[in-house]
């Protein structure tokens, strides 16, 4: 009988190869957007922050904060006409992330997690929605997806993750590569303000002073809220499903 040969797209050597890479990353492209698309998500919240604040510990109010912020982001959200305008999307993880997936689901909204997978083996907490929950090997696309939805991002004290998120988005926005405003709060001032010295970089000539104005420092849930709602712009009609990631077209000079 002769051998027949398997397609190249159901062969796992060939999709786990060298070779495989640029399929396995549109891979993770696509199967968000169509997931998402399925789901009918077309905006969000990004929470970030680190894995490693626990309730009790120095940071550890964060992490109550977090959980009610996301709370009351999402009972906004559910009173908005077309219902669940903005979900609440965080990285998967535990610490600040889990804090902000359990606040909305208190709130009885969907959330997101875009999980990564880590030497420590870092688990999706369990107040991701289930068909939400998403499993990432790239960083680089784990972070397009935190942009690609973003409305609005708040990010709570964290490390190398963190900051790596937070530039991220504040360079896409200083570069206006992106086709709509995305607020940024910095939730803790005292952190940030201890850990960045934003103003240092103004001085040594290495950002703009109105690249300030790209972000907002916050204390306190309620008064991040009323942010939030003063900056985030919606569409007057949600669109059906989110569409292929785009940048702003460069101006000619």
């Amino acid at each position: 009988m002769a051998h027949s040969p398997k397609l190249a797209y159901h062969d796992p050597k060939f999709i786990d190869s060298d070779e495989g890479r640029p399929i396995r990353i549109v891979s993770e492209y696509v199967a968000p957007l169509r997931t998402f698309s399925e789901a009918g998500v077309t905006a969000t919240v990004v929470f970030f922050g680190s894995a490693r604040v626990r309730s009790g510990g120095v940071l550890g109010r964060y992490v109550d904060e977090a959980t009610e912020l996301a709370r009351l982001v999402t009972e906004w959200s559910l009173s908005l006409p077309g219902r669940e305008r903005l979900i609440v999307c965080s990285g998967g993880g535990p610490g600040i992330m889990e804090a902000a997936n359990r606040g909305a689901t208190l709130a009885g909204g969907r959330t997101i997690g875009l999980n990564i997978g880590l030497p420590q083996e870092q688990r999706p907490n369990p107040f991701i929605t289930p068909q939400l929950c998403f499993e990432f090997h790239y960083f680089f696309m784990r972070k397009l997806w935190f942009a690609h939805l973003a409305h609005a991002l708040v990010a709570f004290p964290g490390g190398f993750g963190t900051l790596d998120e937070l530039f991220e988005i504040l360079t896409l926005a200083q570069t206006r590569k992106l086709d709509r405003s995305i607020p940024v709060l910095l939730y803790g001032s005292a952190y940030w303000k201890e850990v960045i010295n934003f103003e240092a970089l103004v001085r040594h000539g290495t950002i703009a002073a109105e690249d300030l104005e790209l972000f907002a420092f916050v204390d306190e849930p309620r008064a991040a809220l009323a942010l939030l709602k003063s900056r985030i712009v919606l569409p007057p009609e949600p669109p059906r499903a989110p569409c292929f990631a785009r940048s702003r077209t460069p101006v000619s000079p």
